[in-house]
């Protein structure tokens, strides 16, 4: 069930009228509700897929409840590396086992005919490495006591299986998620409100950003042999909005509906292209991921507190084990490597940290040095999402080739230019209002606030009539990282 479908928009109204006009009295009731709209989100694509929620709801609980019940230092480790191996190993069955088995029949080809080993042929579960690291992080932080192990089950399977979050997160801690669903839940009617706001422009993300900018984006990166090298730069420039569009979109969606039900989830993008390095780029983008792998992953490992061979390689292996999460390809961990090749020489420096707060705070515009900054970081970002979106490394360096040759001063040519075009209008306003909303939560959470209502309203219409115009004669679109 796809946010930006008729379906989720029913769905959507008879769950709100049944959660606040009929099961809101009893907080048991309503966790129940929950679990049972959540589930039913969950099964619209594949029911079958339900039975590894429930698995992992089950066994992520169980070791809670062991933990809670232990006092002894190695069986407890014993105990939190039951859930580490079994969570994150039928999520390698699932996301990486065709490509360990394909990599190693590639790199020693006689093994196909000793071990007889084919592929599986199997589907990768929508979601599963977003729910697999929320319910990772409540046995981890339980283990480390920083959290009181649930008694309630219903609770910790809402908290599981929250559907606005489930598919493609934001990735919440237990820490922060679970104890909401031990509260009653009151209506907040300006909550509602902005949750609402909030959703309008996660649809208009989706809508008019990401899904026009998918359409030459996949036309160029597919037929990219065929295109001039200022053709590919416009391809990798589009789709580095179609994706950021994409799955912010989802994230405002995701923040935005679980308003409406009482619930507050953590932020997940903070204008990410107006970062001045890298370094405050991952800061902004997936946010609920880049801190998972830091405080689960980079700390436990030294983070930067040793030398500097420390540093190095613990950088490389979050930005590394960050990519191989977004997908089992080689083109994902070429990405990771090059992200951390950009982060490094900040690091070394230690001036990783040098931009912290939001570009030009309480200013109209950048100084000519901040826009420079803030370019330059795009231009690296922009190149290392060739990566991403390539169908392999040789597809990647083939894109790339063809960028770097003499048609790059050629003009850009690929069909429907005239679209193209109109794309290009759209992410000219989308970039204005994004930076007029800079310092705020999302960008239009209160733009037009102190207006008067018929500019405020005239401001909201404007958007609706826009994401109609853009949807219209066009099918609805996945999310990218539903993928993942």
């Amino acid at each position: 069930m796809l946010f930006n479908s008729v379906d989720f928009a029913i769905f959507l109204i008879i769950v709100f009228i049944l959660y606040w006009f009929v099961v809101n009295k009893n907080l048991k009731l309503q966790n129940w509700f929950i679990v049972l709209a959540s589930y039913i989100f969950y099964g619209w694509w594949d029911w079958r897929f339900l039975s590894l929620i429930f698995f992992s709801t089950i066994l992520d609980y169980s070791i809670g409840v062991k933990l809670k019940n232990e006092n002894v230092v190695f069986k407890r480790k014993i105990i939190l590396w039951i859930s580490i191996i079994v969570n994150l190993g039928v999520l390698c069955v699932f996301k990486y086992f065709n490509f360990f088995l394909d990599s190693l029949y590639a790199l020693v080809p006689a093994l196909s005919n000793t071990f007889g080993f084919n592929s599986l042929d199997i589907i990768l579960p929508v979601g599963i490495s977003f729910y697999t690291f929320q319910t990772l992080s409540y046995t981890i932080d339980v283990y480390k006591r920083k959290l009181e192990p649930t008694t309630d089950l219903i609770a910790f399977s809402a908290f599981v299986s929250f559907f606005p979050q489930l598919v493609a997160g934001p990735i919440e801690r237990a820490t922060n998620l679970l104890p909401q669903f031990y509260k009653q839940r009151t209506f907040n009617y300006l909550a509602a409100v902005d949750g609402m706001r909030q959703i309008l422009w996660g649809l208009f993300k989706k809508i008019v950003i990401a899904d026009n900018c998918a359409e030459y984006a996949n036309q160029i990166f597919n037929n990219s042999s065929d295109m001039n090298g200022s053709t590919l730069v416009l391809g990798a420039f589009f789709f580095t909005f179609q994706i950021y569009g994409d799955f912010s979109g989802y994230s405002d969606i995701a923040i935005g509906t679980s308003r409406l039900f009482g619930f507050n989830l953590m932020k997940n993008f903070s204008f990410p292209y107006f970062s001045r390095d890298i370094a405050e780029f991952w800061r902004r983008w997936h946010i609920s991921l880049s801190t998972w792998f830091r405080d689960y992953l980079y700390i436990p490992l030294g983070g930067s507190n040793g030398g500097t061979f420390m540093k190095v390689s613990n950088t490389f292996i979050i930005f590394i084990v960050s990519g191989f999460w977004h997908g089992a390809n080689w083109t994902f961990i070429a990405w990771g490597a090059l992200n951390a090749l950009y982060f490094l020489p900040l690091l070394l420096t230690n001036k990783n940290r040098n931009n912290i707060e939001i570009v030009a705070k309480g200013k109209y515009f950048p100084s000519f040095k901040d826009l420079l900054l803030i370019i330059s970081t795009f231009g690296l970002t922009v190149f290392a999402w060739i990566f991403f979106r390539a169908q392999d490394i040789g597809h990647a360096l083939q894109y790339i080739s063809g960028i770097f040759s003499s048609s790059i001063f050629d003009y850009p040519k690929f069909s429907n230019m005239i679209g193209a075009i109109y794309t290009l209008l759209y992410l000219i306003f989308f970039i204005v209002i994004e930076w007029i909303g800079r310092n705020e939560n999302y960008a239009i959470e209160k733009l037009a606030l102190n207006s008067k209502r018929f500019i405020r309203y005239g401001f909201y219409y404007l958007i609706i009539i826009i994401i109609i115009y853009a949807s219209l004669g066009k099918s609805e679109q996945t999310f990218i990282y539903f993928q993942f």
